[in-house]
Formats: C-alpha cells, sequence, structure tokens
C-alpha cells in the first residue's frame, strides 16, 4: 500500500516547480523583494490549496519587509494598491500576468496574540518565518514557499495532514485558540470546505474552550459562520460547532432543535431536518432550473436562503406541545421568524438579510395550505404578494422543506408545488404579479375624493390593493366606483 504523505511530497517539489513556472507572478514578486534585500514567501492558504491542485486567483504572501516597505515595492509594479489593513502589515494589489488577473496580499511577519479578555487582536510584528508560522491556525496552513529560493518549508508537518485531510494546530491547541478563539470557527469552516477532520487533542481544546468565543466581535463571528454555510456542504462544520459547544454561544438557536423524543413527544428530529433541508436547498440553489434539476454553471452560493434552510424551524422548542396525544408545534413560523430576526441583529448581519430570511422563515409553511385545498386566485396573489422579492427564495426553501421518506406523500407535495408555480407564471404573465399595485395611485385617490395627504390616503390605498389581489385588474372606472362606495360607507 502507498504511502499518501511519500506520495504527496514527491509531488509537492514539482507542484511548486510547475506553480512558479505557471504563475510568473510569484516569481516576479519574489525577485522584486529580494533585489530589494528582503525575503517574500507564498503562505498559507496559497500553499494548500497550489498542493490540493486548486489555486484561485488570491495570493497570500508573507515578509520580512514593513508594512511601508512593502506599500512602496508593490507600487512599482502595480498601479491598484489598497492600504485597508495596514496597520495589521497587510497591503494588497491587483496585478494582471499572462491575461489573469490576481488579487495579491502582502502581510509583514507576524507575532499577534490576544489578551485574555480582548476583542481584538493585540498587533506585533516578527521578524522570521518560523515565528510567523508556529502562529497560524493549523499545520495545513503553515507552510509556506521561499518564492526566490523556491525552497518549501514546512516546520510543523502541514504536507503529512494535508494527505492525512487532518485539522491540526501548529502550537499546542489551548495556546492557539487563546491567542485567537476565532480559530475554532475555523476549523469548522475547514471541515466543511476541505472535508478534514479535526484530531483529537485539538477537538477536545475546542470543547474545553469554546466560552472563548465569546470575546471575539459579532462581525468575525458572523463572517466566520457565513464562510462556512457558503461552502458545498455545511453539515459537518455545522455539526462541528454543535458538539463542540461553540453554537451554544454564537448560535444557540441551533443546537436547542435536538429535542427530546420519548413516548409522548414523538416526532422527527428537528436538528438532522433542518440539515437535511440545507441540503436540499442547496441542490436546488445550484440547478438553473430546479423543476428539472438542470445544473447552473454560473451559481453563486446564497447567504439568504442557506439562512433561512437552517433556520426556518427555530421556532419549534418554544412552541412544541402536545394535542390529543400528537405532538404540535402551533405558530412556530411565527416564533422563529421573531427569533431568526433577533439572532441575526447580535451577529449584525446586514439589514436586508435579516428582512429576506425572518419573511422566509415567516411563511416557508404557508404552501401547505395549498396541499390541503384548492387555492383561489385571490390566495395565490396573496403568496406572491406576501413574498415580495424572495418569491425565488420561497420557492426553493418550501420544495426543501419536504425530507418525508414516504415517496408518496414526497412526490404529491412535488406536483402540488409545480401546479402553484405554474399558476404563478400564468397569473403573472397575464397580470404582471411581482409589481402588483392598485388600478389607482395616491394622487388619483386624493384627487377623486377631494382630499389631501393623510392616513385616509393610505386606508384607501390598501382596500384598493386588496381589491386587486381579490379580484384581478378592475379598470379605472370600477376602481373609482369602488373607492367611492368605500368612502361613502366610511363614518365621517
Amino acid at each position: 500500500m502507498s504511502d499518501p504523505t511519500a506520495a504527496l511530497s514527491q509531488a509537492q517539489a514539482s507542484a511548486v516547480t510547475e506553480l512558479l513556472h505557471a504563475t510568473p507572478l510569484i516569481g516576479e514578486l519574489g525577485r522584486l523583494f529580494d533585489e530589494a534585500g528582503e525575503r517574500l514567501y507564498l503562505v498559507g492558504g496559497s500553499v494548500r490549496d497550489a498542493l490540493l491542485g486548486r489555486l484561485g486567483h488570491d495570493l497570500d504572501f508573507t515578509t520580512s519587509a514593513g508594512p511601508d516597505r512593502s506599500e512602496e515595492l508593490l507600487r512599482t509594479v502595480s498601479r491598484s494598491v489598497w492600504t485597508v489593513g495596514k496597520q495589521f502589515g497587510t497591503i494588497g494589489a491587483t496585478m494582471t500576468s499572462q491575461g489573469r488577473e490576481w488579487t495579491v496580499e502582502v502581510t509583514t511577519f507576524r507575532a499577534d496574540a490576544y489578551a485574555p479578555e480582548s476583542r481584538k487582536p493585540v498587533v506585533a510584528f516578527g521578524d522570521n518565518i518560523t515565528d510567523d508560522l508556529v502562529r497560524r491556525d493549523f499545520t495545513v496552513n503553515a507552510m509556506a514557499i521561499d518564492v526566490a529560493g523556491r525552497t518549501f518549508v514546512d516546520p510543523h508537518g502541514g504536507l503529512k495532514d494535508l494527505a492525512g485531510k487532518v485539522l491540526r494546530t501548529p502550537s499546542p491547541p489551548q495556546v492557539s485558540f487563546s491567542d485567537d478563539p476565532l480559530r475554532m470557527m475555523r476549523a469548522a469552516r475547514f471541515a466543511a470546505q476541505l472535508g478534514f477532520s479535526v484530531e483529537p487533542a485539538t477537538f477536545n481544546a475546542m470543547t474545553d474552550m469554546h466560552e472563548r468565543i465569546s470575546i471575539v466581535s459579532a462581525e468575525r463571528v458572523r463572517d466566520e459562520l457565513s464562510k462556512l454555510l457558503l461552502s458545498d456542504t455545511p453539515r459537518p462544520g455545522l455539526n462541528l460547532l454543535v458538539s463542540s459547544g461553540l453554537a451554544e454561544v454564537i448560535l444557540p438557536e441551533l443546537p436547542a432543535m435536538r429535542l427530546e423524543r420519548d413516548e409522548h413527544f414523538r416526532h422527527k428530529d428537528v436538528y438532522e431536518h433542518s440539515l437535511t433541508v440545507l441540503d436540499q436547498a442547496i441542490a436546488l440553489e445550484k440547478a438553473r432550473d430546479y423543476r428539472n434539476g438542470r445544473p447552473n454553471p454560473d451559481h453563486e452560493p446564497d447567504l439568504v436562503i442557506r439562512l433561512a434552510a437552517l433556520l426556518h424551524d427555530i421556532g419549534k422548542p418554544a412552541t412544541r406541545g402536545l394535542d390529543g396525544g400528537k405532538v404540535t408545534f402551533h405558530h412556530h413560523d411565527v416564533v422563529g421568524a421573531k427569533l431568526a430576526r433577533k439572532r441575526l441583529r447580535a451577529l449584525h448581519y446586514p439589514k436586508n438579510v435579516i428582512e429576506a430570511v425572518s419573511r422566509l422563515v415567516e411563511l416557508h409553511l404557508r404552501f401547505h395550505g395549498y396541499g390541503e385545498q384548492s387555492w383561489t386566485d385571490s390566495a395565490v396573489r396573496r403568496y406572491v404578494r406576501d413574498a415580495g422579492d424572495q418569491l425565488e427564495h420561497l420557492h426553493i426553501l418550501t420544495r426543501s422543506d419536504c425530507t418525508t421518506r414516504n415517496r408518496r406523500k414526497a412526490e404529491a407535495l412535488r406536483r402540488a408545488y409545480d401546479e402553484l408555480e405554474a399558476r404563478i407564471d400564468e397569473l403573472s404573465a397575464q397580470e404582471e404579479l411581482e409589481a402588483m399595485r392598485p388600478d389607482l395611485d395616491g394622487n388619483q385617490i386624493m384627487e377623486i375624493l377631494g382630499i389631501g395627504p393623510g392616513p385616509e390616503v393610505g386606508m384607501a390605498y390598501k382596500h384598493l390593493l386588496a381589491l386587486r389581489m381579490d379580484e384581478g385588474p378592475l379598470g379605472a372606472e370600477r376602481a373609482t366606483a369602488e373607492l367611492r362606495a368605500w368612502w361613502d360607507s366610511r363614518p365621517h
């Protein structure tokens, strides 16, 4: 049986050579810094991904040069240089090589640490590659290539761990996670992105130190959670957050869905159901036409649908009850929407994301009324109107929310939703549902009723909109008559 580490070691030398040959920009930067008397190393994820054959358009370097010197050197070869991260030693630039655009970030050797109760790292620059690498999160990200000397630097066995698909910290995990607690969340993200497992000592440290994640800013936690969710297979990373206890601190609603089931409360595992819905939503999200399952080559991961899929049932723990011996979760959609809004606000997600996700959580049960009885055109219009710009997301979430193993039931639900979407398409073609407005606008209402701006105009507008949804287009003449009749029936 071949040794995967030996095989990777043999491939490593050729991979470095091929990388520098295929990406001459790397060698050019190496010569630039070398001639200036500075050392430059390709480092971290760039080396890891190059060895995995998945190098992207971003190149990360570390250097002996200070930030001012790095900026000076990069400005000689790039017209697009930015210094947003300069206080942390990072200078960025956009460069073009062989017709391809690259994003380059050069960071001075680092030796950062967190004070015990600090939310931000204490920035300290180092003076050698060895100290820089030991401060990195995992051994697979603690490898470097001296691009001038073309030598491979791997003091912590990252190559071996890469071959074994293992996440391990270069320094003792207790030290590493104390320096930067966010690394515990990165372990979950890399488990999802790379399909790697966390070695026992590192996992035990995550479990023992999970509460330390509370000192990290909400913005950094949010960004790491989003990166995890936007990976192709978030489930392993989410399971790691839950099993380590990290989720209890950053997203307590997630482990809360692991509801106990006994002889009284027998129901589907809400936590596992939610992860399955997320898996299915990702599969549909990737499709050009999710009704036919055709792949979309231009697919971009969608944070809103993934958050909504994960959180759609977070209202169930608070609403679980028994009714005639049957488990119920009455109004868990409304309760869940409030919980989702509260949690996403705490994580400092943008307002548009919060509103979109909470709306989807609130509406995710609406379709089930369609399967029980035929909807009128008015009900279909209201479904579209209430979904607003989240209609496409609602389609995906509703379809993903079917996790039954009963094939007959699943097929019936799929056919019912196919029918609903067909009716939406038909009505949309006829009436432009997504841009639905009353037949009269505010100015026309005021002119017809002889009133000025005020709450009565809004009330009249809502009345005409309700008629529009119930009966379709009325036309100006009938809408005027309906408006006058409504006005005359009101107490004055």
